[in-house]
């Protein structure tokens, strides 16, 4: 007699998105996880969707043409049907996700009666009363306010809503700029038309979560990384060998594991994508993906499908690649990603790039580092890629260049390619001549400013110009508390100038001309919270004797700050940057103090960083 689960009834449907949530309510039992998607896994899921969606869009096609594109299959959801509600039992990250993701298009186009689908998807009007179509409760006010665009503080220790404000936040990093413009309406089209998902709907919550065991428990569960662990191990024939290698690989993977979800495969990515990718797909319609994409979305297969390539064409190759390979290069990507999580003195660059949100740097990190490599050479290695990496991102932002991954994917597979397995003096070199031969720098843009999307990456900037000022006097660095965005002892953008252009019409004929030089970055610093409500709407004559009390780089606005910080007075001296005090702020004030800004900034992201990295002299 069976002992198998017995299930009434079930039902699988392929859905779009638009079917899946259009008018439709979902909860989650109180015994469900927390939304815990990250970063990583929003940023792999935006770069899906975009390589997939451009695979078929051209500019110039009439919006019928999306009718025509290719679909993209999401995943499952698994669903508990109880009579007139539905509970998911499987998939609410990807939903949940999915809605934020709605939020977020939605105020970015500007055709109503596509804002009035999008909306059809958030949230629904049901016996006389709106709600969101995810309905959970302690979620509802921060989708209210993200959904109207108004300001949300997180002060209950709830893991999803801070989760979710945090991975709304960095949408603006992580969507692509070429999706913002006219390309947009056609990916939403796109998106909650031709995305799809399988539904599959059970009537009781038993028969829902033994679906969902009964998923995970037949192998189903079986990762990328398991099954390039069972290829590997089967071809070592000699059984001592065999067994160290699968201890040693079990020690590894474990390592990734502890550092977050899905670490162990995106550590084998990074290091097969570094050492090993010779093409990459084409962005056009039509285009096959090659190594760097096939790497991403299926590496154990791609493996088998390159031995010859990778040089596994006998028992002991096999046992070298996990041994050796295997062991060298996770043992680098776990020392970087705990690198991008807390700062690390050296190393503070990993940090700052992963704060900018560049998931690209680790396997360029990781492309010219030899397993024969002394340690003190991987390391200035390191630092030297990083420091590439982070004057790069620098510069574009500051020259409103879009830094996400889909934007920049292509040039680092070129970047890794030029540099693998390079000597220390070749790979400076080569790098130094990338930056020498790029044109633009941050004195090339003498408008730079604040606006709709930058706020996150310019506070950032500020908070590192900020810091370098702090520690150049003789202080402490406060990086990490300079670029704190939420909670009460957040730091903000604050302006020198207040919002009050009736107070500077003797300079500005019209309030647009005052809006837009108060958003240049020379009317910025990073100041706390408290002190912008108490004191950022005033005059600037009244706001001068507070800002000496706050960090050098507003101190700086006041005379006091050359006459009583030695620290200060000896780096202004010995950099050579104008600084001067600024007794009024007119225009021509923020001029120069824009003009310090940009070669600050020149004098923070230094090519000439990398030789002394070389040359080990870079403190």
């Amino acid at each position: 007699m069976s002992s198998e689960p017995q299930i009434r009834e079930i039902e699988g449907k392929g859905r779009t998105i638009l079917e899946l949530l259009a008018n439709r309510k979902y909860s989650v039992d109180f015994y469900q996880r927390e939304y815990k998607w990250q970063t990583k896994q929003l940023a792999e899921l935006i770069d899906d969707l975009t390589t997939k969606f451009f695979e078929s869009y051209e500019p110039g096609h009439d919006r019928s043409e999306v009718a025509n594109y290719a679909h993209y299959f999401l995943g499952s959801v698994i669903i508990s049907n109880k009579g007139k509600e539905r509970f998911i039992v499987d998939g609410q990250q990807r939903l949940t996700t999915l809605t934020l993701l709605l939020i977020y298009i939605r105020h970015q186009l500007e055709n109503e009666d596509q804002r009035a689908q999008l909306a059809s998807m958030i949230f629904s009007f049901v016996n006389g009363a709106y709600s969101f179509n995810l309905d959970i409760p302690d979620r509802t006010a921060c989708l209210e306010a993200l959904y109207k665009g108004a300001d949300y503080v997180v002060t209950e220790p709830v893991e999803s809503v801070a989760n979710i404000m945090s991975r709304y936040a960095d949408l603006d990093d992580i969507f692509p700029e070429e999706l913002r413009g006219e390309a947009l309406p056609y990916f939403s089209d796109w998106l909650i038309g031709y995305v799809n998902l399988v539904e599959i709907t059970a009537y009781s919550d038993n028969d829902a979560y033994t679906i969902f065991e009964t998923m995970n428990d037949r192998g189903l569960s079986l990762s990328p990384s398991d099954m390039l662990k069972g290829y590997l191990l089967a071809n070592i024939v000699v059984e001592s060998d065999r067994l160290r290698a699968a201890a040693l690989w079990k020690k590894r993977v474990t390592a990734l594991a502890e550092l977050g979800k899905d670490e162990d495969a995106d550590g084998i990515k990074a290091w097969l994508r570094s050492q090993y990718a010779d093409s990459i797909r084409e962005r056009k319609k039509g285009a096959q993906p090659a190594d760097f994409d096939l790497i991403g979305t299926e590496f154990h297969r791609w493996i088998r499908a390159h031995e010859e390539k990778l040089g596994l064409l006998k028992s002991s190759d096999f046992a070298r690649f996990i041994e050796g390979d295997f062991a060298f290069y996770s043992k680098w990507y776990e020392f970087m990603r705990n690198s991008a999580s807390s700062i690390t003195s050296g190393f503070e660059r990993i940090y700052y790039n992963a704060e900018q949100n560049f998931t690209l740097q680790y396997p360029v990190m990781l492309a010219p580092l030899n397993v024969s490599d002394p340690d003190d050479i991987i390391k200035k290695k390191i630092q030297a890629t990083t420091a590439f990496l982070d004057i790069l991102i620098s510069r574009r932002i500051w020259n409103w260049h879009p830094t996400d991954h889909s934007a920049m994917q292509y040039a680092m597979f070129l970047v890794m390619k030029e540099i693998r397995g390079k000597s220390l003096d070749d790979l400076v070199d080569l790098l130094s001549k990338r930056l020498v031969d790029e044109k633009e720098r941050f004195t090339t843009n003498p408008a730079f400013r604040l606006h709709g999307t930058n706020g996150k990456m310019l506070h950032r900037l500020l908070a590192r110009m900020t810091n370098f000022v702090q520690v150049q006097s003789g202080l402490t660095s406060r990086y990490v508390e300079y670029a704190k965005r939420g909670g009460k002892d957040a730091y903000e953008i604050e302006h020198i100038w207040a919002n009050h252009p009736e107070r500077h019409t003797d300079e500005f004929a019209h309030p647009s001309e005052f809006s837009e030089y108060r958003n240049r970055v020379g009317d910025l610093l990073l100041l706390p919270k408290s002190f912008n409500a108490s004191y950022g709407d005033l005059p600037y004559e009244e706001k001068l004797p507070h800002y000496y009390s706050q960090n050098l780089l507003a101190g700086s606005l006041n005379e006091q700050a050359y006459q009583l910080n030695p620290g200060f007075k000896r780096f202004v001296e010995q950099s050579g940057l104008p600084f001067a005090p600024q007794s009024e702020f007119k225009k021509a004030n923020l001029d120069s103090r824009q003009d310090l800004y940009g070669l600050l900034a020149e004098m923070i992201w230094d090519p000439e960083v990398l030789a002394r990295i070389k040359e080990g002299s870079d403190h």
